[in-house]
């Protein structure tokens, strides 16, 4: 199989020198890509700003705004067989983006947000025979949050954890069906979750 890979956090810019973003590392999907080229798949790795080596192999994608994460995985998915969507998209940016630097004057400031692409529905809207594994970091009411992303955005299942995997070396997830069955309960290392999550969807995801 081709799989399309994303991984790390996205950044919207306020101006030139400021950014919103959040403190993903990209470990977990680093990790996946790594299984799959184990396995025997071509990985195409779309990936945000990280402090990681890509696993030798991969065709590696920079990119880091939303807009062009969703530029390339658009481009890129009609090529793979399925997607595995790891990525910390960053939600919201400023309405309006400073060039420059904005100037300290010692008063407080107004940001308008706006919401960002939604990469992960667009690519399940376009799915077609390919599949699809979302992931929901989620910390209120997680198994419903989680299926109401997985409905949302047309995935094949999506693998729940919470934010205790933000920054660790391990993580614990929980990975339902479309049914809100538990298809798999999985904990360890993030490289023992991404190859145990491999297995599972070279055994039971892909139809």
């Amino acid at each position: 199989m081709r799989i399309l890979i994303t991984a790390g956090p996205t950044r919207e810019y306020i101006d030139d020198v400021r950014f919103l973003s959040n403190a993903s590392s990209g470990r977990m999907g680093y990790a996946l890509a790594a299984a799959a080229l184990r396995s025997g798949h071509a990985v195409e790795l779309v990936t945000g700003p990280v402090d990681l080596a890509p696993p030798a192999g991969c065709r590696v994608h920079r990119i880091e705004t939303t807009d062009q994460l969703r530029e390339t995985c658009v481009r890129l998915f009609p090529e793979c067989d399925g997607v595995i969507a790891t990525a910390a998209v960053c939600d919201y940016r400023p309405k309006q983006r400073v060039f420059g630097k904005i100037t300290k004057t010692g008063q407080p400031i107004v940001l308008e947000l706006t919401e960002t692409s939604d990469v992960l529905a667009e690519l399940g809207a376009q799915r077609g025979h390919r599949w699809v594994m979302g992931f929901a970091l989620e910390s209120q009411d997680p198994r419903t949050n989680a299926m109401r992303k997985l409905r949302m955005k047309n995935c094949s299942c999506i693998v729940l954890n919470d934010t205790s995997a933000i920054g660790s070396l391990s993580n614990s997830v929980e990975v339902l069906s479309p049914d809100a069955e538990t298809i798999a309960e999985i904990r360890g290392t993030k490289d023992e979750v991404a190859q145990r999550l491999m297995e599972l969807i070279e055994t039971s995801i892909v139809r």
